[in-house]
């Protein structure tokens, strides 16, 4: 807005509560709503007695929140009002709702911060941050004052992948990382026998994640395409093989072998674990488990894979059914990779 000459000053006008004359009595106490008030001076006011203002610093002075007029009065004199300016651009106590957003622009300089929430001598600084109906919300406070806590937080440039959390590098820069601890556990099977012989074999066929009764699964679930596992996140996993085989009718000594093999670069495998059992001669069916143990620094999920092989001397069957876990493959992710 626009003025023709001086700029009016803006002030905070309060008009004083109604004081009653006290026979020979020059000093007053001036309160608004029952508070004792303290004008910046006596050039800060308009004081009026018996329908005529009084010159300040000569009718009147005032200390603190005290006025007193330069002569007692008396009992027929009456304060018409004292009006109190307030200070030059003292705006007062702004009514609720009435600071817009474009005068909370905060400016932060590399001395000081923006925004303070001070504490109460009692209680810690609190930042609350409110539903959209104001009923409820969440607060972030500040460490108690005998932690002696004086740090800053330095968020990531975005704001990471699904289930990652924040981590800090000892000195308040934070950033996004894979959860710590076990976040998953998933276990396959074959669901119909697979026979072996002596060229290894992936299975590569008839499986399935182990959905029986009381099952239990942790996490995104692995996935597999012609016996290859992929990994849903990076990170470092226990896999383990378990392999029950069945040995043919009337055979000559033989060994068993449940192969591991990683990648990667997605493609070229490389066998990490050859467990292997040995079947003595027999004119009987006969029945072996044997355990594969690994672990695998999934660095990245697109090139880090696994399979699973079997190879015997001779035929032998690796058992598999829909209701038990004859062979199965099992991956627990043990906390981030190496």
């Amino acid at each position: 807005m626009s003025y023709i000459g001086r700029k009016p000053t803006v002030g905070n006008f309060q008009i004083c509560d109604a004081i009653s004359v006290v026979n020979g009595q020059a000093a007053y106490t001036m309160q608004v709503g029952s508070v004792n008030v303290i004008p910046q001076s006596a050039n800060h006011m308009i004081v009026s007695l018996n329908g005529t203002i009084q010159k300040p610093n000569s009718s009147f002075t005032v200390s603190g929140s005290t006025i007193t007029f330069s002569s007692n009065l008396v009992t027929n004199d009456v304060i018409d009002f004292i009006q109190i300016l307030g200070d030059v651009l003292d705006l007062g106590v702004p009514s609720d709702a009435t600071v817009t957003n474009a005068k909370t622009n905060f400016v932060s300089t590399s001395s000081a911060a923006g925004l303070q929430i001070k504490g109460d001598g009692t209680t810690d600084g609190t930042l609350q941050l409110n539903c959209s109906q104001n009923s409820h919300g969440i607060k972030l406070k500040s460490p108690p004052h005998s932690a002696s806590a004086s740090y800053t937080l330095t968020f990531p440039n975005n704001d990471g992948d699904a289930n990652q959390v924040l981590t800090t590098n000892g000195s308040g820069v934070l950033s996004f990382a894979a959860a710590g601890g076990i976040t998953v556990a998933d276990q396959w099977r074959i669901t119909a026998n697979k026979s072996l012989n002596n060229t290894a074999n992936v299975y590569d066929a008839n499986l399935e994640q182990v959905d029986g009764t009381g099952q239990g699964t942790l996490g995104s679930a692995m996935s597999v395409s012609s016996g290859v596992f992929t990994y849903p996140s990076t990170g470092t996993y226990l896999v383990m093989s378990n392999t029950t085989f069945q040995s043919t009718n009337t055979q000559v000594s033989k060994y068993v072998f449940t192969l591991h093999q990683n990648c990667t670069n997605g493609s070229s495998f490389v066998t990490s674990v050859e467990p292997y059992g040995y079947y003595l001669s027999s004119s009987e069916a006969r029945y072996m488990t044997i355990t594969g143990i690994d672990l695998v620094n999934v660095s990245n999920t697109s090139n880090v894979k696994t399979r699973f092989l079997g190879r015997s001397e001779g035929t032998v069957n690796a058992l598999g059914s829909s209701s038990f876990n004859y062979t199965c493959f099992t991956f627990i992710r043990l906390g981030a990779s190496s």
